[in-house]
């Protein structure tokens, strides 16, 4: 879980080919299939230094952010990403928070080990705190935020924690993607103030 993945592989000289292997493959997506809403997301960006190494080496490959409206997004599931948020968001047109990792990492807590699995858990009040923090950073510098982790689709309360932050997305499991939009309805109409 902590070796050599995301970031620290695209532009390193043993993967890097295979990383402008999957650019060309997204300019053909967006320039020939013509979907050029396709946003990028860079997962495991330890630092804003590897994020811009990231980035430079994505543009090299003609993949350059804000130009033809692309935009790049960086996962948030470290600490740091947290932590840093201000300088991530000069990088990056937006977050989302990958809970799965940013559980793991904030707890120290290895998931797939079963001796330690009953303590991971996303409703823990430092995984909360990160995801406010990161929210309101994301947010004070102009960036959206949303949620691609487990959290949302297992917890209806921790999808409530969220949409009272102003969470800019959720991703959910098909399965209970009716019930959750139904209860962030409910929940951002009861934020409206009455109409006078």
């Amino acid at each position: 879980m902590l070796g050599w993945r995301g970031a620290s592989r695209y532009y390193h000289p043993d993967y890097r080919e295979g990383f402008l292997l999957e650019c060309a493959a997204v300019r053909r997506v967006r320039e020939v299939f013509g979907l050029d809403n396709l946003k990028l997301m860079i997962p495991f960006c330890r630092t804003p230094d590897e994020g811009a190494r990231v980035l430079e080496t994505a543009a090299a490959a003609g993949l350059v952010r804000g130009q033809a409206g692309l935009e790049w997004y960086v996962m948030a599931e470290i600490p740091s990403n947290v932590l840093l948020a201000d300088r991530f968001a000069e990088l990056f047109d937006g977050f989302s928070i990958g809970s799965n990792d940013l559980t793991q990492l904030i707890l120290g807590v290895d998931r797939d080990s079963a001796r330690v699995a009953p303590l991971f858990d996303e409703r823990n009040e430092a995984v909360k705190r990160a995801c406010a923090m990161l929210i309101e950073s994301a947010h004070r510098a102009g960036r959206t935020v949303g949620i691609c982790g487990q959290a949302p689709s297992d917890y209806p309360e921790f999808a409530a924690f969220l949409v009272s932050l102003g969470i800019d997305s959720l991703s959910l499991a098909p399965d209970v993607l009716v019930s959750v939009r139904r209860q962030v309805a409910a929940l951002e109409a009861a934020r409206q103030p009455a109409a006078a």
